[in-house]
């Protein structure tokens, strides 16, 4: 028997069979083969057509079940995870109304910004863990202004993910800790945030009814299994957003365990036991997969913009694109810890939200043209990056996270020795490198809402350690090296 496991990212969709006896992938399939279109009328602005998750899906369950062969009678369950903060309209019958207005999407910045001041910083923190920011219901306000014609055609809001049951059941509901994504969950009050909604003028009809993660959420119909190949009846019984679900994906499910990815971006994903915020808004908190009023576990997010993305501009500018991240790492290798005093400080990609959302650029600071090679340029580059993933742990360590063990895909920046051991050795913790993938997780967790697993602890047991990076003996090297960085970048702020 099966599970399928779909991760609708802003790119590509992914669509992963995992065997249930033993927990591992069968196949994955991605479509499209080049990257989705992204639409963007104005500068700051991201849209995709809804329509164009769900073609791409079908194809990609097509293509799986043709190169596996697999009866899907044989599948027990289906598990979504999704790009987070998109924000998807269904008139009354049920057709999107609009583009999404997805999660790079930036005009609705200062809607967000001025809840926050009218309705009081305090106010938003202890009730939505974050400012209403650039989030789903700060995009819907957005509409309300200015196409108002679309907002009065619009009877359900929902998450790129919701849309997607929606498409495979006919059913249309979404989860808490989806709400919490968008802004639309109070903590304090444990229901849908009429704080914000009353404030923007939202009528909480509009919000889709409250499942819970790991249940039925619908089953596939007969017109979904006309367009994916899938028998109809086929449960949908998990969703989470990308980030939840990685967290999930690599075991990351009680208090004190921390997760990471370093791809274009980085992020660091950590569980606490109840809601809690920082009052500076330098991270972002939301309900946990496993999230229940009667255990509040939530996800502390940081992100960091610029992480791969740095790493990706120097291989393309000083080598171009063909030379491998292999060759890199052995060239990088040759220069010393802390790269002789050269500092990269990769805040490129935008405005930081754990810098207090300044804009500072990305530097090379003290570059000595006698003594600096391409190593040297190379390790600075990976440090830069690591030590931006260091500063931003003791964010978490200030909310009174303790962080011992990091867990990790293998995949991305933590590929690199050197970026990994930087980070385990500055922070004390080691790094687990497991085999997993987001939608193999989503999968899995499909079991659980589907009854095939008894709980997480069960669906993950099959989910292996490729490896595991210690902290370094030699730890005052990098701390120099670090407090040298440090203080480079307080120069910019």
């Amino acid at each position: 028997m099966y599970l399928l496991g779909y991760d609708i990212g802003s790119s590509s969709i992914k669509a992963a069979l995992v065997d249930v006896e033993s927990g591992t992938q069968v196949a994955v399939a991605q479509q499209p083969k080049v990257e989705m279109e992204m639409i963007a009328e104005q500068p700051g602005w991201a849209e995709q057509q809804p329509e164009e998750w769900w073609k791409h899906l079908c194809n990609a369950t097509r293509e799986l079940l043709e190169m596996t062969g697999i009866d899907s009678s044989k599948i027990q369950g289906i598990g979504i995870a999704y790009q987070m903060h998109g924000l998807v309209m269904l008139d009354a019958n049920g057709q999107s109304i609009r583009p999404s207005i997805i999660w790079c999407d930036s005009r609705a910045v200062g809607i967000g910004n001025d809840a926050f001041t009218s309705l009081g910083e305090e106010q938003c923190l202890s009730h939505l863990l974050n400012s209403p920011g650039n989030f789903t219901a700060s995009k819907l306000r957005w509409v309300q202004q200015y196409e108002p014609d679309k907002y009065a055609a619009c009877d359900k809001i929902m998450l790129p993910g919701d849309y997607i049951a929606y498409k495979l059941s006919g059913e249309i509901n979404t989860t808490i800790s989806g709400l919490s994504e968008g802004m639309l969950w109070d903590f304090k009050e444990k229901r849908p945030a009429n704080l914000l909604l009353d404030h923007y003028e939202v009528d909480e009809t509009l919000l889709p009814e409250i499942r819970g993660t790991f249940a039925v959420h619908g089953q596939v119909s007969k017109k979904a299994s006309h367009e994916t190949g899938l028998i109809p009846g086929i449960p949908i019984t998990y969703r989470a957003g990308d980030q939840p679900n990685n967290a999930l994906s690599l075991n990351v499910l009680q208090p004190g365990e921390v997760a990471a990815t370093g791809g274009t971006s980085g992020v660091v994903y950590g569980v606490v036991d109840q809601p809690i915020y920082d009052p500076q808004s330098r991270v972002n908190g939301f309900a946990h997969v496993n999230y229940t009023d009667e255990n509040p576990l939530t996800g502390i997010l940081l992100c960091i913009n610029g992480a791969g993305i740095q790493y990706g501009w120097v291989r393309k500018q000083l080598t171009g694109s063909d030379t491998s991240y292999d060759m890199l790492e052995s060239i990088a290798a040759k220069a010393p810890v802390g790269s002789d005093g050269l500092s990269i400080l990769p805040f490129g990609n935008g405005a930081e939200r754990m810098l207090g959302n300044r804009e500072i650029g990305a530097h090379f600071v003290n570059i000595q043209l006698n003594r600096h090679e391409r190593a040297h340029v190379y390790r600075a580059t990976l440090e830069g990056i690591a030590f931006s993933f260091v500063y931003g742990m003791q964010i978490l360590g200030e909310m009174g996270m303790s962080i011992e063990v990091i867990k990790v895909g293998n995949d991305n920046l933590f590929l690199s020795n050197i970026f990994s051991e930087t980070i385990a050795t500055l922070t004390d913790a080691k790094i687990e490198m497991l085999k997993t993938t987001g939608a193999v997780g989503a999968a899995l967790a499909a079991g659980v809402g589907a009854e095939v697993f008894p709980d997480l602890s069960s669906a993950l047991a099959h989910v292996s350690l490729l490896q595991t990076i210690h902290p370094r003996a030699d730890r005052p090297a990098f701390q120099e090296a670090y407090a040298n960085w440090e203080h480079s970048l307080k120069r910019f702020l």
